[in-house]
């Protein structure tokens, strides 16, 4: 072996790669660009002719060519878009400045770049240093390339988001710090595909395939949960989150990845669907997949892959744990933006990821991706999970009443028009909600959606199967004598009684007698009962065609100890009419807590301080204790401020100061979570504009 070359010393020209490749906004001192793009390096002490200079980039454990981990190449006149190139920039006696371009379908991760020169031969290669290679979804010829703008500024750019929640009747929204950008946050999404299954059983193959967007995308939404590995978070959908932090609490994924990786790789409790979604967006969007979140209201977790959803009552109106199949008021998960080349160009575009653990899929728990375009149309045999997002949207539903004495089922009814409603997502460059639901299926109760529905059951081979649990026909046919249904008459506010109304109508032209059983109970959002709030029964005469109203009132008392952080409560009466059917009247509720206002007291500029007040009303009649705020944003402040707040007295108001020095200009986001024993996570956010 010849001599070691001396270390040469390397010149990235961080600040102008970082500007052409859009990475500026990481706060690296690593080199971090875009593949399919070159960028300029210069170094010095070679003391050879340049045309003698041979290039070596290296990823992942074992390098080789054969997998495309390794690439070996010399100078040439012109950049190469199939393969690893250098062009010569310019050359002085002791340095020379190169621009180096990688193909775009290059794997990602950190590379090893060293340089050997040919003519000493014998000479082992001189490290340069690292840079870490991300997808480029500006550039043509990578599978991610999204040729609007504004969109590529949105859905790989922007730090900030907006998660829609609650019901269908009563869509809310939050703020969401996604802070790809920020701290540690690159290396620790790295770490994650370092810790994925794929890569213990096999590192070599498993980098090689990290130039394949859908690849990354699955491992990434198996990665995001604790299932299976040493994923991120834990889900907890109990209602109760003792050993760790509510889900609802959290305002960003920083502070998750960040615990996630001072834990040692250990779980971080709790998550739920949109803090799934949220992390997910942050790693891919780090990594340069442009992805965003998407909330679907009435969104079905169908367990048997039947295409349907049983839901079971009892003669109480109690709603029975009998089935795995549930409807959630609201599940979220990502769509990410990349080609399939597996299945063919149609099918490009918005591809659905889930890494909320609800089935599993080749095994372990991950989801998609599923190529939005295959939901829409039917196309439920294509990979991957296509099946189970097409039912979360396009479900039908059959309400069961259970005899636990005899073991027998009626049905009720059945809809096929209640899954799927407000496919919601963040405009683009926007803070307001757009509605996606007619990307995912045709008009709901139109011939088409139903022609679709049939089409999928049939891929499914579910068409022909005798069904044990299939409705009778005459099941079907019967028509009930009444209808029913929940009106709200009041605020539906924590803290404030909830009065409703029970709408009762006789459809028929004689009288008809009508038992009702009402229960109300506190849910989770998936709609899981967890307390007991109310229980009643009433009997009643209704006369031909008449409608009574009955008044119902729950009230703050008898809630506030029962309600989980989610603020919901469902209602249902079950009622039985005297010779005839039974009919299910049932509404969920979402409370809303009480508001917060932010004001910036000032203007706000690149590293002055300006105060900031936030300011909360106790609406209630009580004190309220054990409050604490909880602010974050990217470029306003570094990392989370915690304060807490004194208690506040019934019907008080409370102002906490706190100030900020910006440290960026451009339109921020500050985002305040609000917590005391009697209202958990009020949050709000606020667009600060900060000027130089």
């Amino acid at each position: 072996m010849g001599q070691a070359a001396m270390q040469p010393r390397t010149d990235w020209h961080l600040k102008e790669n970082a500007r052409d490749h859009r990475t500026s906004k990481f706060s690296s001192k690593e080199l971090i660009v875009r593949r399919g793009q070159a960028f300029t390096v210069t170094f010095n002490g070679t003391g050879q002719p340049e045309q003698n200079l041979t290039f070596i980039t290296e990823t992942g454990p074992k390098p080789s060519k054969l997998a495309k981990t390794q690439a070996t190449f010399g100078i040439s006149s012109t950049m190469s878009t199939e393969s690893w190139s250098a062009v010569l920039q310019s050359t002085s006696s002791n340095s020379v400045s190169i621009s180096i371009s990688s193909p775009p379908n290059a794997v990602i991760g950190r590379y090893k770049l060293s340089v050997q020169t040919t003519s000493s031969g014998s000479s082992s290669p001189a490290i340069l240093g690292t840079f870490v290679l991300l997808f480029n979804p500006w550039v043509s010829g990578d599978d991610v390339f999204m040729p609007n703008k504004a969109e590529c500024e949105e859905y790989v750019l922007e730090e900030f988001g907006i998660i829609f929640a609650g019901n269908k009747n009563h869509i809310n929204s939050f703020g969401w710090n996604f802070g790809q950008f920020q701290g540690d946050i690159l290396n620790i999404c790295l770490s994650m595909l370092d810790q994925s299954l794929n890569y213990r059983q096999d590192p070599a193959t498993d980098v090689s395939h990290r130039n394949d967007p859908k690849y990354l995308g699955r491992v990434l939404s198996a990665m995001v949960n604790a299932n299976d590995d040493q994923g991120v978070l834990l889900g907890n959908w109990s209602g109760n989150y003792d050993g760790g932090k509510s889900p609802s609490s959290w305002t960003g994924s920083s502070e998750i990845l960040q615990n996630w990786k001072k834990s040692g790789f250990k779980p971080v409790r709790y998550g739920q669907c949109w803090v799934f979604a949220a992390v997910l967006t942050t790693v891919l969007r780090c990594l340069g997949i442009p992805t965003r979140t998407i909330t679907n209201f009435s969104s079905a977790h169908d367990a048997d892959g039947n295409l349907r959803i049983d839901e079971f009552y009892d003669a109480s109106g109690n709603h029975l744990d009998r089935s795995a199949d549930s409807i959630w008021n609201f599940h979220v998960w990502n769509e990410s933006w990349f080609s399939r080349s597996d299945l063919g160009p149609s099918y490009s575009g918005w591809q659905v990821l889930d890494a909320t653990p609800q089935e599993e899929s080749g095994g372990i728990y991950q989801c998609g991706p599923a190529s939005r375009n295959a939901i829409k149309e039917g196309d439920v045999d294509l990979d991957y999970d296509c099946p189970f997002v097409f039912a979360e949207v396009n479900a039908d539903c059959m309400y069961w009443n259970y005899e636990a004495a005899t073991g027998k089922k009626t049905l009720m009814f059945s809809k096929s028009t209640v899954i799927g409603q407000f496919i919601s997502t963040k405009a683009v460059g926007r803070d307001d909600r757009v509605d996606v639901t007619i990307d995912y299926k045709y008009e709901e109760g139109s011939t088409k959606e139903r022609d679709i529905f049939k089409k999928a059951r049939k891929k499914l081979g579910l068409e022909d199967k005798f069904d044990p649990t299939a409705p009778t026909p005459q099941e079907i046919d019967q028509k009930p004598d009444i209808s029913g249904r929940f009106k709200v008459a009041g605020p539906l506010e924590v803290g404030k009684d909830l009065s409703l109304i029970l709408v009762l109508e006789n459809l028929q032209s004689d009288a008809k007698t009508v038992h009702v059983n009402m229960t109300a109970w506190s849910t989770v959002y998936t709609r899981r009962p967890v307390h007991e709030i109310r229980k009643d029964s009433i009997s009643v005469t209704l006369s031909p065609k008449e409608e009574i109203q009955f008044p119902i009132k729950i009230l703050y008392t008898e809630y506030q100890q029962q309600l989980t952080t989610d603020n919901t409560i469902q209602v249902t009466a079950l009622c039985l009419v005297e010779g005839g059917i039974q009919v299910l009247v049932q509404r969920d509720i979402t409370l809303d807590n009480p508001a917060i206002d932010i004001q910036v007291l000032g203007e706000a500029k690149v590293n002055k301080e300006v105060d900031v007040e936030v300011i909360f009303t106790n609406p209630i009649d009580m004190e309220v204790m054990d409050c604490v705020l909880q602010v974050e944003g990217n470029d306003l402040l570094r990392g989370i401020l915690e304060i807490d707040v004194p208690p506040v007295k019934a019907s008080e108001k409370s102002s906490t100061k706190f100030k900020l020095i910006p440290f960026e200009t451009g339109p921020k986001h500050l985002l305040v979570n609000f917590s005391c024993d009697k209202f958990a996570d009020i949050k709000t956010f606020k667009m600060v504009n900060v000027i130089d």
